[in-house]
């Protein structure tokens, strides 16, 4: 999966309760963001980052999406704590995560496992991945991604 090719299509089910296909944004810009863990410090923080740039986003034409391997009641649980107002997305088997290349083997404390290389995707309107993150700091990501859709897509 390159810059510049068609995004790999999927569907999923999200924290709504129903299926999500990537195609049903056609027309939107996408950002498509790739997480270890809900409830985890990380994560957290970056899913409230989103949340509270949402409207920028949604200004922008843009569409939030999360993926990580949680089930769905985990994602309504993380969801409702922190009253995220875009889907997480269920990727239990991590099909799509393989993907998008980010189901990587990791290290933590010296054990060895495998899991969500933190990542995002942008995907144009026409459905082309137009600008990859892997290994996301937290940090200043959001605003990156706002950044670069303003200056690039809108």
């Amino acid at each position: 999966m390159t810059v510049g090719q068609k995004a790999p299509q999927f569907e999923l089910l999200a924290s709504n309760g129903e299926k999500v296909k990537l195609s049903d944004y056609q027309g939107k810009n996408v950002v498509l963001y790739f997480y270890p863990k809900d409830m985890t410090p990380g994560c957290t923080t970056q899913a409230c980052d989103f949340r509270d740039q949402h409207e920028n986003f949604e200004d922008l034409d843009a569409v939030i999406l999360g993926v990580s391997p949680d089930p769905i009641e985990r994602h309504e649980k993380f969801r409702d704590k922190h009253g995220l107002p875009f889907l997480l997305l269920v990727d239990e088997d991590h099909q799509v995560a393989e993907k998008y290349g980010v189901w990587k083997l990791k290290k933590n404390f010296g054990k060895e496992y495998m899991g969500i290389e933190r990542s995002t995707f942008i995907i144009d309107k026409e459905g082309n991945l137009v600008k990859e993150w892997r290994k996301v700091r937290v940090k200043g990501h959001v605003e990156e991604a706002l950044e670069y859709i303003q200056e690039n897509l809108s």
